[in-house]
C-alpha cells in the first residue's frame, strides 16, 4: 500500500517554508530587512528558539543573510542572475539595449493580458494605485521620481499575473536597468512630449488592465515599449549628428 505514517512537522520547519514562500512570491524581496526576532517570533506565533533554528537553515541556503548589528534580510538573490562579464559586455553593446526592449516587449505583453485576466481586485488596485502617483509626480518633472514609479508599474503588472518565474526573472532585468546597464532612463523624461506620451501610454495599459480587457492590454504594453525603442534609436541618431558637427565644428575653427 502506498500509505505511509505522517510525521509531525518541527515548528521551524514550518516557518521555513512560509519564509520562503514569501520570497518566492515575491512578497519578501532582496534587501528587505525582517522584523526583530522577538517581533517575528510573536507575529508568527513560534518559540524564539525555533525561529533562530528556521533564520539558521535560511541563511545556509542562501536565502537570507544577517548584518551585524543591523539584524537579518533576504538575500540579493537577483544579483546572480547575470555574471559580471556578461553585465559588462550588455553595456558596452548598443544591440544588447534594442535586444532587452524585445525582451521586455514580448514577457510584459504577456505579463499584461495574464494579469487582464488572473489578477485579483486587489492586485489591479495597486496597479491603479501606482498609476495615479505617477500622474500626481507628471507635473512635478522630477525625472528620478517619475523613472522609478515607471519600474514600479510596471513591476506591479508583472506581479499581478501571477507567476513567480516571470517575477524573478523580470525583476533581475530591472535592477541591470536601474543601474544603467542598458540605458538610462532618466533620459526618457527629459523632453516634454515624450514626458507626456510616456504618460498617455501607461494610463492606455492601466486603463485596459482595469477593465480587464487582456487583448487591450498586450497591444498598449507593445505600443508603449515600441515608442521607447524609436525614441532611443532617435536618441542614438542625435547623438551620432552631435558628434560628427562638432568634428565640423573643430575643423572649421582648427580647435
Amino acid at each position: 500500500m502506498p500509505f505511509r505514517p505522517v510525521q509531525p512537522e518541527k515548528l521551524s520547519s514550518a516557518v521555513v517554508r512560509q519564509i520562503e514562500q514569501l520570497i518566492l512570491r515575491g512578497i519578501l524581496r532582496p534587501g528587505e530587512r525582517l522584523p526583530p526576532e522577538r517581533d517575528l517570533a510573536d507575529r508568527m506565533g513560534v518559540s524564539r528558539p525555533s525561529l533562530r533554528d528556521a533564520i539558521g537553515a535560511l541563511q545556509d541556503s542562501g536565502l537570507l543573510t544577517a548584518r551585524p548589528g543591523a539584524g537579518v534580510y533576504v538575500a540579493d538573490v537577483l544579483g546572480s542572475a547575470f555574471a559580471p562579464a556578461l553585465t559588462e559586455l550588455f553595456a558596452r553593446h548598443d544591440e544588447a539595449v534594442f535586444d532587452y526592449l524585445s525582451f521586455r516587449r514580448d514577457m510584459e505583453g504577456l505579463a499584461a493580458e495574464r494579469a487582464a485576466r488572473l489578477a485579483s481586485d486587489t492586485d489591479l488596485a495597486v496597479v491603479q494605485a501606482v498609476f495615479e502617483k505617477m500622474e500626481a509626480a507628471h507635473p512635478k518633472r522630477n525625472s528620478d521620481e517619475e523613472a522609478r514609479l515607471d519600474a514600479q508599474f510596471h513591476m506591479a503588472i508583472i506581479e499581478a499575473s501571477h507567476n513567480v518565474i516571470m517575477l524573478h526573472m523580470m525583476r533581475s532585468m530591472y535592477q541591470l536597468l536601474r543601474d544603467g546597464v542598458f540605458y538610462n532612463r532618466q533620459i526618457m523624461f527629459k523632453q516634454r512630449t515624450t514626458r507626456q506620451a510616456l504618460l498617455d501610454q501607461h494610463r492606455a495599459i492601466n486603463d485596459a488592465l482595469q477593465s480587464r480587457n487582456a487583448q487591450a492590454a498586450r497591444g498598449a504594453v507593445h505600443a508603449h515599449l515600441d515608442y521607447v525603442e524609436r525614441a532611443l534609436r532617435d536618441q542614438q541618431r542625435a547623438q551620432q549628428n552631435e558628434d560628427i558637427a562638432r568634428q565640423r565644428l573643430d575643423h572649421e575653427t582648427g580647435a
